[in-house]
């Protein structure tokens, strides 16, 4: 595998940090993402009463929280195109005004169909990933954007908050409340970021159309091996956090509440790590990082698998997991700001980003239908262990040029 890093890396390498004005951007950047991924979250706590309330099967249910994860996913491809084009500053309020319309019906509609074509467009949120790795991307320099993009990579706490308050304000002051909430907070984000967001100077605006950058970007090899790297690290993450509340509440007999809670923390420790695996693969480089990381999931995975007591055991493979996956996503965007060419970088993040949103997207569906066939997680989480340990033995075994080339 070939570096894809077109033009003077020097020139690139010694851009300065523009101070204040990096991390302005880099806050309201965060903050955004943040925002966004609330809002794409919003269905997943809420699941498991959903499917109570309407009679649904598993599949249903899985169908139900894995729908804004998969639209979110693909539409940052042409997100990132789009942001390659007309800079963050366009796009971040575009993509929050777009969410706040599927929020709002989310709070009135109360069929499985309606929900579904909410859920559909819902998954805009999830594209603001696309649009804030290539404005945080060109405000530092290679040497310090792992960091960078770790910090950005905060903004997945959205589902945090999602999974501590959606189930609470809906049970204190009604079931619109998390909905309405979260619609007037996206209103007020994007004439922030309007007012206060700014490319990069010396921004790169690519020629031609969106279209014909992505196809030029697809045929790079480089650009498949992060997407799988990807859709392992935060694929595990995405997947965890919006199936897991329906995994303690039938595996463990919590209620909504407390599945929803410990959920929430789970998020919060892959929130926490995620700038840790960016800075580790700034001192340490992204692919020794992600060996670990990947070795690690598959061994917990297979732990988790047995269905141990959830105090301590359980509890300690999760959140080992939640750290390990964290660190890895940090780790692969650490490496996207190594090899990507300036000037599409938000179009390979869209791949990569896409990728690993589809990564979450499948162990769901999985994992619903084998507890619906088999009564048990226990082959889901083994198949999971199974891919860790493929992508720790593909990035040690195939990225070590890489390593070499990039360091």
């Amino acid at each position: 595998m070939t570096s894809t890093k077109r033009g003077p890396d020097a020139t690139a390498a010694a851009r300065p940090v523009a101070g204040g004005r990096a991390t302005l951007n880099l806050a309201v950047a965060t903050v955004g993402f943040l925002l966004n991924f609330w809002a794409w979250a919003l269905i997943g706590p809420l699941g498991p009463g959903i499917k109570e309330r309407l009679g649904l099967s598993f599949a249903a249910q899985s169908l139900l929280v894995a729908v804004p994860v998969v639209v979110g996913s693909v539409g940052r491809i042409p997100v990132g195109a789009l942001t390659d084009r007309y800079g963050a500053r366009v796009m971040f309020p575009l993509v929050s005004i777009a969410t706040i319309g599927p929020v709002l019906i989310l709070a009135y509609v109360t069929s499985y169909p309606a929900m579904l074509v909410a859920g559909f467009f819902l998954g805009i949120g999830g594209t603001a990933f696309a649009v804030g790795v290539p404005l945080v991307s060109g405000w530092y320099p290679p040497a310090r954007r792992g960091f960078a993009i770790g910090v950005f990579g905060i903004g997945t706490g959205g589902t945090a908050i999602a999974n501590f308050t959606t189930v609470r304000l809906s049970e204190t002051y009604g079931p619109r409340t998390p909905f309405l909430l979260v619609a007037a907070i996206l209103a007020g984000f994007a004439v922030l970021a309007y007012l206060l967001l700014r490319d990069a100077p010396g921004r790169q605006r690519p020629a031609g159309s969106a279209v014909a950058r992505t196809i030029e970007v697809a045929r790079l090899a480089v650009t498949w091996q992060l997407s799988f790297l990807y859709a392992v690290g935060f694929g595990g993450f995405v997947a965890f956090s919006v199936y897991l509340p329906a995994y303690l509440r039938t595996a463990y007999g919590l209620d909504t509440a407390d599945a929803a809670l410990r959920t929430a923390g789970f998020v919060a420790l892959a929130v926490v790590a995620r700038p840790v695996g960016g800075w580790l693969a700034d001192r340490l480089h992204p692919v020794p990082v992600l060996v670990w990381c990947f070795a690690g999931v598959a061994l917990f995975a297979v732990v988790q698998a047995f269905q141990p007591a959830l105090m301590p055991l359980g509890t300690i493979a999760f959140l080992s997991m939640a750290l390990l996956l964290g660190a890895a996503g940090g780790a692969v965007f650490a490496l996207v700001g190594k090899v990507a060419p300036d000037d599409k970088v938000g179009t390979v993040t869209g791949l990569v980003g896409a990728a690993g949103g589809l990564g979450g997207f499948v162990p769901p569906l999985v994992m619903g239908w084998v507890y619906g066939v088999q009564g048990s997680y226990a082959i889901g989480l083994m198949l999971l262990s199974d891919v860790a340990l493929a992508a720790a033995v593909y990035t040690a075994v195939k990225m070590s040029g890489l390593a070499r080339r990039t360091a």
